[in-house]
Formats: C-alpha cells, structure tokens, sequence
C-alpha cells in the first residue's frame, strides 16, 4: 500500500512539475563575452540581485500589450527567475572585461571595493512596436563608506521580427547584451573616484 501511494504521489507531482501534455519552453541569455572597458583595476566589485516589480520577479516572460497591460509568452519560461538570471549575466559579463579583480554575488567572500546595485525597471516585449525592451538603473556604491558615487539608467531595445517567445528571446538577449556593455564601462569608469 505504501509503495501504490508513492507511485501515486509521483505520478500526481508529475502535472504539478510540467510534465503535463503541454511542454514548456525554456530560454537562457547569455553575457556577452567581448566586453570593452576603459582601465583594468584591482577592485572587487558585488552584484546584488536586482530589484523589481512582482510581474517581472518571474520566469515568466513578459509581454506588454498596451502600456497599461501585462501578459506573458504562453508555454514559455526563463531559465531561473529574471533577477537571478540577469544577476548571473551581469557578473559574467564583469568576468568578461577582465578589468576588475573578481564580481561576485553576496556570500561568496569577496573584499568588496563597490556594490552594483541594480533595478530591472523593463525586461518586456512590447508587442505594438515589435520591440523586445529592457531598461536597468544602476548605482554604483563605495561599500567601505556607504556613498553611491554614479548613478545611470541604461536602456537598449531590440526590433523582434515576429510575436514568438523564441524571436523575442533572441531580441531579448541582444538588448541585453547592450546594456550589459554599457553598466560594466560606466562602472570601470566611475569606480574609484
């Protein structure tokens, strides 16, 4: 008896986990691995996750409608929750420049010199202009003495030709890609002042 409740158990989870009859797509985005920066330096820099709105602290994938509208990409998903995953990106996108020390997310015992702290204020895709649009503000803090030295919003979007989550993904990836570029040469600049 305990081994057919077991079965049942498992086999019930199975709908519960995504098994069911409808499969899920699921999308990554990559850091880009050419990233220009102005100066190397010896500085260790700390990624937070970033903030966001509870629509887009998901691994669903936004889509905007209207710009009072929010849906999501049906049978598709990102690979970890967005503010992880940008996280993630973000600190390989650091690695890639080899202009610091190390980056790093909380916990990983490094000697902070600056946090990155991040807001994701749009990752959707705007389904009127066709556009997959992601917007990141940024402030950069000296984490010995508290004070944010910089603070910028960078924006990049990226023309999505047609209304699928996979073409989406793909501008997705690109835009992100841009802004990603933009944050690490503006911290490499304003890092140390």
């Amino acid at each position: 008896m305990g081994i057919a409740l077991g079965a049942t158990l498992l086999v019930g989870g199975c709908s519960v986990l995504g098994g069911g009859s409808t499969p899920t797509d699921t999308f990554d985005l990559t850091a880009p691995r050419e990233v220009a920066a102005p100066r190397g330096s010896a500085l260790q820099i700390l990624v937070p996750e970033p903030a966001t709105d509870r629509a887009v602290d998901t691994d669903r994938i936004v889509v905007r409608p209207s710009a009072t509208e929010i849906n999501y990409f049906a049978g598709a998903q990102w690979s970890d929750r967005l503010p992880r995953l940008v996280q993630s990106r973000l600190i390989e996108a650091f690695e890639n420049s080899k202009r610091f020390r190390a980056a790093g997310r909380p916990g990983q015992g490094l000697l902070i010199d600056y946090q990155v702290v991040g807001e994701i204020r749009a990752f959707e895709y705007d389904a009127a202009a066709k556009v997959a649009r992601v917007e990141f503000s940024v402030k950069l803090m000296n984490d010995k003495t508290g004070r944010v030295v910089a603070t910028s919003v960078f924006k990049a979007e990226t023309p999505v030709a047609g209304d699928s989550a996979r073409t989406a993904v793909a501008g997705f990836d690109a835009a992100l890609a841009d802004v990603l570029r933009q944050v690490v040469g503006w911290t490499a600049t304003n890092a140390g002042r």
